[in-house]
């Protein structure tokens, strides 16, 4: 049967071979067309109305054209044939399991969706496309490739310092929010990748060779760009913070159940929240009537490991949301606490070729002869992450007060709310 071709504005024609289509016209992947790729940033870049439906689609054309580049370069001889078809089904899945509205809600402590794809994957109809095209263990294979188990030599290109998935959507993300940030040497980084032997364990694994350091120079700047512009703009994350609290509160109600959540694209969990969890909170967000900035403070001031607890904890966070607002005698959801969940800013554990053959690791040590990424990774992380307090009325918040409480244990926090102390 011929390809089916899909038009991509990022990457052009993308081929689909028939195995790919049935999965594509399943309905559990037609529910990623209603699934935005960068949550509420189009409240901010209207333009980021694009989905996790054209970014697996892109994933998967990267697949397709890295496997080619290394067939056509000899470099699978070792691997098991069976192993590019399995990579190609889990760059097309590999977001398969997402939550509406992008990352925000495995904040406030859903399950990852990583997990959530488990059971999309190994039951149901694309469990029945995938043992019928590819093998009664596609889908247990599948699913240790997206969530980064796999003994595969090719499990770098779904999961790791240089996986496919990074590429599109730094890219995508750049071109639809109209950035110039995501600028990263695609090619470059294909053309460079290798099946290597691991230089400590000697199994194989996807590497890179040397001349493709300055590429994935570009792809820390890129990332990072995206992280500070985009994906942790106040603007953005004050609609993160105030949609996690209307999903926290309505499951706290119980009018809604968190594992009912992947069920849903964006608008149609807005449209439940509307009809079982009605409040003020729902219809600011709708009407993008967000909270301001009155405190705000990058990680890099912060003592080590300070605030991680608003980044980790959600019902503590919504307690001293809630003690704040009584202090203060505002209602309840008036003051939202906000630090992004921790992430790598470019995890770094990767084999590169030198120009004489030898393999060798690029990790946290850094590299002879490049610029000392791994050190660089995380100035630039503590300069992108920002602790920031949002406030939906003209409240007063003593700035020493919130960076005294930022700075206490968790512990010491849960302890002040139950003897009933002030925080403020």
């Amino acid at each position: 049967m011929n390809p089916t071709i899909v038009r991509d504005p990022l990457w052009k024609n993308v081929r689909l071979d028939d195995t790919a289509r049935r999965l594509v016209d399943s309905p559990t992947f037609q529910r990623l067309r209603y699934v935005r790729q960068l949550g509420l940033a189009h409240l901010v870049y209207p333009g980021a109305t694009h989905t996790r439906f054209e970014h697996a689609l892109g994933t998967y054309h990267l697949a397709r054209l890295s496997l080619d580049l290394l067939h056509e370069r000899d470099a699978l001889r070792e691997v098991d044939p069976s192993e590019v078809a399995i990579v190609r089904a889990a760059a097309l899945l590999h977001d398969i399991g997402h939550y509406p509205f992008s990352h925000a809600l495995e904040e406030i402590g859903a399950p990852d969706h990583e997990e959530v794809a488990r059971p999309l994957i190994t039951t149901g109809p694309l469990a029945e496309i995938l043992r019928g095209a590819l093998g009664p263990e596609a889908p247990t294979r599948i699913v240790a490739l997206i969530r980064g188990e796999s003994l595969s030599p090719l499990q770098g290109l779904i999961s790791g310092s240089l996986d496919l998935d990074k590429l599109d959507y730094l890219r995508r993300d750049a071109f639809m929010c109209g950035v110039p940030y995501g600028e990263i040497d695609v090619d470059r980084l294909l053309n460079a990748l290798a099946v290597v032997r691991d230089p400590d364990t000697r199994a194989l694994t996807i590497g890179v060779a040397e001349k493709a350091l300055s590429a994935l120079e570009s792809l820390l700047f890129a990332k990072y760009q995206m992280y500070r512009n985009v994906y942790w703009h106040h603007t953005v994350r004050s609609a993160t913070a105030l949609y996690k609290r209307v999903v926290s509160d309505a499951i706290e109600r119980g009018a809604l159940r968190a594992e009912e959540l992947a069920g849903y694209g964006d608008e149609g969990l807005l449209s439940e929240l509307r009809r079982r969890a009605p409040s003020a909170l729902l219809d600011a967000l709708v009407a993008r009537r967000l909270h301001k900035r009155a405190i705000q403070c990058p990680a890099a001031e912060l003592a080590p490991g300070a605030g991680e607890w608003i980044a980790s904890d959600r019902a503590l966070v919504v307690e001293v949301e809630n003690r704040l607002a009584r202090e203060l005698a505002v209602p309840p959801g008036t003051i939202l606490l906000d630090y992004p969940a921790k992430t790598q800013m470019l995890g770094l554990d990767l084999p590169v070729v030198r120009r004489n053959g030898d393999v060798v690791r690029l990790t946290a040590a850094g590299l002879e002869g490049a610029i000392h990424l791994p050190a660089l990774s995380q100035q630039l992380y503590s300069s992108a992450r920002w602790l920031r307090v949002f406030v939906a009325e003209d409240v007063t918040l003593p700035r020493h007060a919130v960076s005294r409480l930022a700075e206490m244990d968790a512990s010491d926090v849960r302890a002040r709310l139950r003897e009933e102390r002030g925080l403020l």
